[in-house]
């Protein structure tokens, strides 16, 4: 794991940790895109026949919320039906959201160092 190598290394200066990004966690939400399409609000084009819902089961969303009420997306979708699982759908999902954390906490911390461009 790459935090364990970071440790190892000694690699002390500021930096945001796996930890920070989880506190910063405040709720997490999945649905797929048809549990989407399926609300009252949803507003579909192009699907005459109702065709395309069977492909919206296979694309899942994840929403963190985090502690400053800002929100991070992460999707997942698998290219065979046959291979679609929902439970690895929303860690895929999650994991994909939470890569998004990473820039968003680092820009804070980042401003406060007195960083020179080479």
């Amino acid at each position: 794991m790459i935090e364990q190598e970071i440790q190892s290394k000694g690699l002390t200066a500021p930096r945001i940790t796996p930890a920070d990004i989880a506190a910063n966690i405040a709720s997490e939400h999945y649905f797929t895109a048809a549990d989407g399409d399926n609300t009252e609000s949803a507003v579909s084009f192009g699907d005459l026949d109702g065709s395309s819902y069977k492909h919206l089961k296979l694309l899942t969303f994840c929403v963190l919320v985090l502690r400053n009420g800002s929100t991070v997306t992460g999707e997942s979708a698998c290219a065979s039906p046959e291979n679609f699982n929902a439970e690895i759908g929303r860690k895929i999902a999650r994991e994909n959201a939470v890569n998004k954390i990473w820039p968003l906490m680092g820009y804070a911390p980042k401003n406060s160092l007195k960083c020179e461009l080479i």
